[in-house]
């Protein structure tokens, strides 16, 4: 079963395929308050915590559709994260303009794929995001195989993240996040070991972009979003391999709240994108990935 959404695809201007809900409607945070403190202060956000209705109102306004995810890292950082159920809930309040991802630690073990089935099958999440560095483990260790094939026999896309983190960021030794988790290179093994598992590489890969760009190059089933930075610190190889082999590959999305859709676009104009790739990276290579479009 997926969830059943009312978004008008042909209508939208945009599906923005990174945005977060960090709070529930109890008020359950997804992290330690000093996550977001230090997050906050790396991307000079502002509002670090909006709600399921603010976060709507915002895509409504902007005439786009959003998909709407939380990271479970309760193992790494000994804290739960917010309802899952509650986040589906939600945007199915807001079912015209938010998609609901899931998530489970991968590090629960049997645990991890009981939960994901139940959030496809009975939730309808439409994917799933994981954090390889604030959730603590290494993505291509065959441990973590089992949940990769179970994600796979569900069809469901994965979002990764992948290089530099604001998460820790400033805090003595990054608060115990370790980047070497979020090396891109990591996924293609995975990549690789389950070809019919839809991978999307979250944020330009800084430092390893020219690993991210061989991967989505390489592996049909690889994709990236350019959520996480401003568009005009993207990697140049990222922006002029964007124009011609990574066309289909590259997806719009912002890491809100910590970018806003207005901020990424300004600066999105900015950059020398052929008009006839811009959109694709807005919504039509979206569409694939969501498997609303062939």
């Amino acid at each position: 079963m997926r969830y059943e959404t009312a978004v008008d695809f042909e209508a939208i201007q945009a599906i923005d395929m990174h945005v977060h809900l960090e709070v529930d409607s109890c008020g359950h945070k997804s992290m330690p308050q000093e996550f977001f403190d230090a997050s906050a202060a790396y991307f000079k956000a502002s509002e670090r915590t909006p709600s399921v209705d603010t976060i709507a109102q915002l895509y409504r306004e902007n005439n786009m559709a959003a998909v709407l995810f939380t990271i479970d890292a309760r193992t790494q950082l000994n804290h739960m994260p917010n309802s899952i159920d509650d986040l589906v809930a939600g945007a199915a309040k807001h079912n015209d303009v938010l998609i609901p991802f899931g998530s489970v630690d991968p590090r629960t073990g049997a645990e991890a794929i009981t939960e994901a089935k139940r959030q496809a099958q009975e939730l309808g999440v439409w994917g799933f995001k994981f954090h390889p560095s604030v959730q603590g483990f290494d993505p291509s260790d065959e441990q973590y195989y089992p949940l990769w094939a179970a994600l796979e026999e569900l069809g469901l896309p994965c979002v990764f993240h992948t290089g530099q983190n604001g998460m820790g960021a400033g805090l003595p030794g990054g608060a115990g996040i370790k980047l070497r988790y979020s090396n891109p290179l990591l996924l293609d093994d995975i990549a690789a070991d389950f070809p019919h598992l839809t991978i999307i590489m979250a944020h330009p890969s800084v430092p390893w972009q020219e690993e991210a760009n061989s991967i989505a190059t390489h592996k049909a089933n690889v994709y990236i979003d350019l959520s996480g930075w401003s568009p005009r610190y993207f990697p140049e190889s990222l922006v002029r391999l964007s124009n011609n082999v990574l066309s289909n590959k590259v997806l719009f999305g912002t890491d809100f709240p910590l970018i806003t859709p207005q901020k990424w676009l300004k600066a999105f104009a900015e950059l020398p994108i052929k008009e006839d790739v811009v959109p694709k990276v807005m919504k039509t290579n979206a569409l694939k990935v969501l498997g609303v479009q062939a």
